[in-house]
């Protein structure tokens, strides 16, 4: 290649790579360099293309190449400039800065402009590579300075150098530092306008910038002092200068003015306020120092000398944590610990020591003793730290070393004396510390000096230094030498308190202490206990209230409990109550402080909060006898009786004789009983006060007032009781007797409860217990009135009682109880001063405006004076002052009875529902009685309300019950709660009731109400006890209506026929009404067919229906009817009973002949047509929904579930039907063939188990549970499932066996008969067959003529022939013929002979057994005969078809019968047999597909049928080939599989 066809390769090389075609321009290089191997070009060429292609190497490679051939060519050396530029390594950083020295050198003859942009590419790369002595923009500023640059460009050249190493000072040596700063000095003078802000800021830049370099302090001040005269207005400068001042530690006469200059230009400046702190503290004002040093910080917190100096200063004052506080912010200003720092670092770690130590915590000491270093002087603090820590052997072994290495050093003995005193060797440590030896070792100047010897004198325990004086002499000159001292003033107080008995020095010293040191408690303690004790309320108050104001939460628990005990003490719980609380934050282990907080709690009422503070301080300290007893007292206030006891018990236990737990346990008894008078719980009352008796006894306290008035108020609460009742057993040394215990009646108790009283009052003659003496002596007065005792005798005690409520009035006459006692006495008939009650109650009001008590009081005596509105508007008072008083309610009432209103008998059960009152409940079951009585409102609108809908007969025998109990003298009460127990069926306590009545009335000369009173009871002994009522009869005359029917009822139920006869006779004779004559005849028709006499029955009853024919006469003709089975004469009485309906007068019996009648018809539908026709109009009669459960399934089966749900309305609309509806219940459920697996709470058995646990003794639900029990059995077994309730047959058997009760003999046959049958039927289910076989011959020895039993007994044998698997013989087979025709109209035999022809292949003989079953089900009216001998009869059919004989009788005999079928029910298992004929006829046909899928698609198909259909179906979808529908139908099935498991 010749030159010319070089220069042509270079040019195209060159065209190629402006047009970036870089591969083609590297071909023309390499074809060059083959001819040129040192071709300078070439290899430029070749480096911009492999550059631009993205080969750094070989780029690299090339222009290295090149710049070796021509060193001093531009073109290389920018090529590697920008290759490096490009290039994310690291490593390259080197050669760049070497390649653009490179340039710069080669530019510096040429381009200017190209040399400048290189310099600051150089200088941004020293910059990033922290090479700050290498920067090459002073060469920059120095080329520019010769060429003469304006003034302004070299200021911004100066100021970028001044950036560039400015933002990394901390990587600075000296000479970069001084190039830093003749860079801000050459700044500054080429400014164009001084003074301004630009330059101000610069100033500030470099004076903060000197403010780093501890070395260049001189230039700082003069930098400092130069910008002042030029901004004397700007105050950085200055406070750069005090701030350096500060740090130097010097205070000089300029720094003191630089302090003030600053302060006058801004008050609000830190550094100057720091100034004058440190001014402060040299000048011992140290208060003054914290105050300025501490808010000079706020503003300058970056100042580590003068932390220093606020900890100085602080522990002056003794304030060590604030001082370790301080000198913590010191060290965290500090940063690194070089040059200076580190002697500040030094000077705050010895300080923060001393200060630690001072502190009294271990863990301070430990704090301390990992800050000190191991300098001689401070080995002493370490020991003392160790000391403070109690590691006695390590300060030992340091004050050892200390000795020998350092005797000339005083700590080193300071540490040894403090060593004796810590180990209480007071007499060493005394020697050490004053003798001669050592006393030049002592810093016997400093006040911690004095102190420690003054504690050692207070200490010592030897004779002669038992003189405080010599103690007192050394705190005094510890406290001259250092009064800030505040623990030597705290020692002072102790002195001048224990010894001196200075109160007021005391509190004085104590006082002071506590403002050095507001965390001393014991001196804050003291000067607020000798504050309280002087009488300085107001000095106690402020100490408390300075500290609880600054204090944190959870802080100060001495102060919050003392104020707390203040405002406990002024009455103030509410502001007690939240210091307490604080107090218990502060130290939730203090019991003392929740014994405080339960009485505060306690004054401000709330009780259950107190009860819980009292037991937390039990809890912690459970020697606090005192708070367990608040705690009890708190529970007898929440009437918690019963815990209030067990408590008072526990502490007896413990303390037998404390006082406070006896009388506690008496009035928790007392309010015991008072509790049960009020429920009328009279017995428990009794014993109650009984008890309290025994416990104020025990007291033995006869000095003790309230002692004596306990006793009375026990003795006195037992007014409200009779007589006869009362017999309490009291301690004999309550009577002075020596007896051990005497039992006391009514009187004699009302009487020593006025004799307590008197004693109570012989010891304080308070006006209470002379009102209390007074109501004492009235109820005696009361007393011996009801027992008819003397009239002079009452007539001296009310007197009395008089005097005494005159006396407590005069006493305290504004005392609303006492004018209202008065009143109430003064009103009573003995004494009938109307105008002194009048009065009383009249003052009694204006005594205490809400009164409801005297409101009610002075209705009572307007009413009992005859003045009707003036007693009603006192009542409607009392009314609106207490809606809830029950008396004014009861006063209401007897107005309304008075003036006769309607209200009366609604006001009475108003009484009864607020609360049980004697004249309530008499006036409430009165009207009761009344209304009941009166047979002729049985439908009006108030007797509905009144009496059914208020549930009023119930409510008033329970208050009357009540009445009784308490008034059992009363024989109206008792005759009329015999007749409300009469309409309760609670014929026992009616009995019990007229009997009592009529004791009361035997001797009261009454003839008339003793006669009434003995028919009564008469009448209630009928029904049970025939002899006692006859008996009762025969005692009196019987010449009304009434008593003939009782006594000829009486004859009747004992059998005595023809008397019971005479006597019916003998009450038609006297009958007035046609109804009663009615009544009569058809009790006579009765008693005649109770005699065979039929006819003559029949008589009677159409001779009772010729006339005007009653209800009950009716039912008993149609009830002959259906006994005799005579529909006709049935039918004939339903019609004209339907025709009398009266209503829903007994509705129940009505409906009950009806469907029985109906069923005598054989009209089954009509049974449960005519029950659900009397429920829609009687939705609200439990008893016709138990009845409509009960026949369900008797007579439509197929509507076995609504039957059940009849029974669980039933249910719930009475649950007194329980017993009886759930067996009815689970019957339904068995007859619609409900089981377990469907639902596993509301099933047969679970239903059945139920009744048997409400009614055991019924055989009947144990009848239904062996149904139920093999029910379960039978889905078990057909599921494969677990577990089977097995081996039960035998013990429900005997079970049913032993229950006959009262029951008629037929129903108790059939019963037994049919569980010995089905008893039987499980046992051969279960494979017991040798079981059953015996159990069958047994019942067939008892019953030889039982047709049932005899065709099981052949089942079981056949059973066993059949299992071997051999034809049976003809004659076995007549035999088994000729067994069903004895049970001919057995269903299930025809179908179980029909079974066993099949097993023969007998199939013709089948199918006419299972048309046998099936006319006979018709017959029979059976639903569930019909449909089984219909698909038994289909099934036969269909197995013949799916065998394939030819003859279409089979396939028809299935269509017809599952047609038959599904007119009855929609029944599944037709349509599936269905489903299968037509898959047996055309397996491919559309409608096989269709008729299976019904089935399979169909919801709620039982699965096994689903089950068999989808088989099918899947058959016939292969068939087809229809892999669609085949995958759809697979899903589905597993879909619904998983939805099942």
């Amino acid at each position: 290649m010749s030159n010319k066809e070089v220069k042509a390769a270079l040019k195209s090389a060159r065209e190629a790579i402006r047009n970036k075609e870089y591969k083609e321009a590297l071909k023309h290089c390499k074809a060059v360099l083959k001819q040129e191997k040192n071709n300078y070009n070439a290899w430029v060429f070749i480096g911009v293309a492999a550059a631009e292609l993205e080969q750094p190497d070989q780029a690299k490679g090339a222009y290295e190449k090149a710049v070796e051939l021509e060193p001093n060519q531009l073109l290389a050396w920018q090529g590697l400039a920008n290759l490096y530029e490009k290039s994310n390594q690291t490593d390259v950083k080197g050669d760049l800065a070497d390649v653009y020295q490179k340039l710069l050198e080669l530019y510096g003859s040429g381009d200017k402009q190209k040399w400048c942009d290189v310099c600051n590419k150089l200088v941004e790369l020293y910059h990033q590579e922290k090479k700050y002595l290498e920067v090459a923009w002073q060469k920059l500023i120095k080329m520019k300075q010769k060429e003469g640059a304006e003034n302004a460009e070299l200021h911004q050249l100066w100021k970028k150098m001044i950036q560039l190493l400015k933002d990394s000072t901390q990587y600075q040596d000296k000479k970069t530092e001084q190039l830093l700063l003749t860079a801000f000095e050459h700044a500054l003078n080429s400014f164009d306008t001084i003074p301004g802000e630009d330059h101000q800021n610069l100033y500030k830049d470099f004076i903060q910038c000197l403010s780093k370099f501890p070395r260049e302090a001189a230039r700082l001040e003069k930098a400092c002092n130069d910008m002042m005269a030029l901004y004397p207005s700007v105050s950085y400068p200055l406070e750069v200068l005090c701030l350096h001042f500060v740090q130097s530690g010097t205070l000089s006469e300029e720094s003191l003015c630089c302090f003030s200059r600053l302060l006058e230009m801004d008050p609000s400046s830190g550094p100057g306020i720091i100034g004058f702190g440190v001014k402060s503290l040299q000048e011992k004002k140290y208060k003054e120092a914290v105050n300025s040093l501490t808010e000079g910080l706020q503003k300058t917190s970056q100042c580590p000398a003068a932390w220093h100096y606020l900890a100085d200063a602080q522990m002056k004052l003794h304030k060590h944590k604030d001082a370790v506080l301080s000198c913590n912010q010191a060290l965290k200003a500090l940063g690194t610990s070089e040059g200076p720092s580190l002697r500040w670092k030094n000077l705050m770690l010895l300080l923060k020591a001393e200060a630690l130590i001072k502190i009294t915590d271990a863990n301070a000491a430990e704090e301390a003793i990992r800050a000190i270093d191991s300098n001689p002087v401070v080995l002493a603090i370490r020991g003392q730290a160790y000391l403070k820590k109690g590691l006695m052997n390590q300060a030992s072994k340091i004050s050892q070393e200390l000795l020998l290495s350092h005797p000339d050093v005083a700590e080193s003995h300071a540490l040894e004396g403090f060593i004796h005193y810590s180990e209480k060797n007071y007499e060493q440590a005394e020697r050490r510390e004053i003798s001669g030896e050592d006393r030049k070792y002592c810093c016997a100047e400093t006040a911690e000096y004095h102190q420690y010897l003054g504690l050692t004198y207070w200490f010592m325990s030897d004779e002669t230094r038992k003189d405080k004086g010599k103690a007192l002499t050394q705190f005094l000159k510890a406290a001259k030498l250092d009064s800030n001292l505040g623990s030597v003033f705290r020692y002072l107080g102790n002195y001048y308190r224990d010894v001196a008995g200075d109160k007021s020095r005391a509190r004085g010293c104590y006082k002071k202490a506590f403002e050095l040191d507001g965390t001393d408690e014991e001196s804050g303690t003291g000067a607020v206990d000798l504050s309280v004790e002087l009488g300085d309320m107001d000095t106690a108050l402020s100490i408390l209230n300075e500290v609880t104001e600054r204090a944190s939460p959870g802080t100060a628990k001495w102060a919050w409990l003392h104020r707390g005990l203040y405002y406990l003490r002024t009455d103030q719980p509410s502001q007690a109550v939240a210091d307490l609380q604080a107090a218990v934050r502060a130290d939730p282990k203090d019991s003392n402080c929740w014994e405080s907080l339960g009485e505060a709690y306690l004054n401000r009422g709330s009780y259950s909060t107190a009860l819980k503070s009292f037991r937390k301080a039990s809890e912690l300290n459970p020697g606090l006898v005192y708070s367990i007893y608040k705690a009890a007292a708190v529970e007898h206030i929440l009437g918690k009786y019963e815990n209030a006891i067990a408590t008072y018990q526990q502490i007896l236990k413990d303390t037998e004789d404390y006082v406070p737990a006896l009388k506690g346990l008496g009035e928790c008894y007392l309010s015991l009983a008072r509790s049960a008078l009020d429920n009328f719980f009279d017995g428990k009352a009794m014993d109650y006060i009984e008890q309290a008796l025994e416990f104020f006894t025990r007291l033995q306290r006869p000095d003790v007032s309230c002692l004596w008035k306990l006793l009375g108020d026990s003795c006195t609460s037992v007014h409200v009781f009779s007589p006869a009742k009362v017999n309490i057993k009291v301690l004999g040394s309550l009577l002075g007797k020596n007896a051990a215990t005497q039992r006391l009646n009514k009187s004699e108790l009302l009487i020593l409860g006025g004799r307590c009283y008197g004693r109570a009052l012989k010891l304080m003659p308070l006006p209470s217990i002379w009102c209390d003496l007074g109501i004492n002596y009235y109820r005696q007065a009361e007393h011996l009135t009801a027992v008819e005792s003397d009239m002079n005798e009452i007539s001296e005690l009310l007197e009395k009682s008089l005097q005494c409520l005159k006396k407590a009035v005069r006493l305290d006459s504004k005392n609303h109880l006492y004018w209202n006692a008065l009143g109430v006495v003064a009103s009573c008939s003995a004494i009938g001063n109307y105008a002194l009650a009048q009065h009383s109650f009249i003052k009694s009001v204006q005594a205490e405006k809400i009164n409801v008590v005297a409101w009610t009081n002075l209705g009572v005596l307007y009413l009992t004076t005859g003045n009707v509105e003036q007693a009603h508007e006192a009542f409607k008072i009392a009314q609106s002052l207490e809606p809830s008083y029950l008396l004014c309610w009861i006063g209401q009432a007897f107005i309304a009875e008075t003036v006769d209103s309607y209200d009366t008998m609604d006001l009475f059960r108003h009484t009864t529902e607020l609360s049980m009152h004697t004249e309530g409940a008499k006036g409430y079951a009165h009207w009761v009685c009344s209304t009941l009585q009166d047979k002729s409102n049985r439908n009006t609108e108030l007797y509905l309300y009144n009496i059914v809908q208020m549930n009023a007969i119930p409510a008033a025998q329970v208050v009357l019950s009540k009445y009784t109990e308490r008034n059992p003298d009363d024989a109206s009460a008792f005759t009329m709660l015999g007749y409300l127990n009469e309409y309760l069926n609670l014929k026992r306590q009616a009995t019990d009731a007229y009997e009592r009545a009529a004791s009361l009335l035997k001797n009261s000369g009454d003839t008339e109400r003793y006669n009434i009173a003995m028919q009564n009871c008469g009448r209630c002994l009928a029904l049970g006890e025939c002899d006692k009522a006859i008996e009762v009869y025969t005692s009196i005359p019987l010449t009304k209506f009434d008593g003939i029917v009782g006594i000829a009822l009486a004859y009747f139920k004992k059998g005595l026929l023809q008397e019971s006869i005479k006597a019916y006779e003998k009450a038609l004779s006297v009958a007035e009404s046609e109804e009663d004559k009615a009544h009569i005849l058809t009790a006579l028709a009765i008693i005649e067919y109770k005699q065979n006499k039929v006819d003559a029955a029949k008589t009677l009853l159409f001779k009772c229906s010729l006339k005007e024919p009653s209800m009950e006469s009716l039912m008993a003709l149609c009830t002959l009817g259906l006994v005799k089975e005579d529909a006709t004469l049935a039918t004939a009485a339903l019609k004209e009973l339907l025709k009398h309906e009266k209503g829903k007068y007994k509705i129940y019996e009505r409906c009950l002949i009806a469907s029985a009648v109906y069923a005598l018809q054989g009209r089954n539908v009509g049974v449960q047509r005519e029950i659900s026709k009397a429920i829609h109009s009687n939705p609200d009669n439990p008893a016709l929904w138990s009845l409509l459960s009960r026949l369900v399934p008797l007579y439509v089966p197929q509507k076995a579930k609504g039957g059940a749900v009849a029974g669980n309305v039933a249910h719930v609309l009475d649950v007194n039907h329980a017993k009886e509806v759930l067996v009815n219940i689970a019957v339904n459920q068995l007859t619609a063939g409900h089981h377990m697996l469907e639902d596993e709470k509301n099933n047969p058995l679970k239903n059945v188990q139920k009744a048997i646990h409400l009614y055991p003794d019924n055989p009947a639900a144990w009848a239904v549970l062996m149904a139920a029990c093999h029910a379960e059995n039978t889905v078990v077994c057909l599921n494969n499932t677990q577990p089977k309730r097995m081996d039960l047959e035998m013990t429900l058997l005997s079970t049913v066996l032993a229950k006959k009760n009262n029951l008629p003999c037929h129903y108790v046959q059939t019963l037994e008969d049919w569980c010995l049958c089905q008893a039987i039927t499980s046992l051969e289910e279960t494979g017991k067959l040798s079981e059953a076989e015996a159990l069958c011959t047994k019942g067939l020895k008892s019953c030889p003529e039982h047709p049932a039993l005899f065709l099981l007994l052949r089942q079981i044998q056949c059973k066993q022939l059949l299992q071997s698997h051999k034809e049976l013989p003809d004659n076995i087979l007549e035999e088994l013929r000729k067994t069903v025709m004895t049970s001919s109209t057995s269903v299930a035999a025809w179908q179980w002979l029909a079974n066993v022809y099949q097993s023969q292949r007998m199939m013709v003989g089948a199918e006419m057994c299972y048309r046998k079953s099936l006319q006979l089900a018709s017959q029979q009216g059976s639903w569930n005969g019909k449909l089984s001998s219909l698909l038994r009869l289909a099934m036969l059919a269909l197995e013949i078809c799916m065998a394939n004989v030819s003859n279409e009788h089979w396939p028809s005999l299935v269509q017809e019968a599952t047609t038959e079928a599904l007119k009855l029910s929609s029944c599944p298992l037709a349509a599936l047999l269905q489903a299968l004929l037509q898959y047996n006829r055309k397996m491919g046909a559309r409608e096989t597909r269709r008729m299976l899928e019904r089935v399979v698609y169909q919801p709620g198909n039982p699965e096994t049928i689903v089950s068999v259909a989808r088989w099918y179906l899947l058959q016939h979808l292969y068939a087809k080939d229809d892999q669609e529908l085949i995958d759809v139908s697979q899903s589905i099935s597993y879909r619904n599989s998983v939805y099942l498991h």
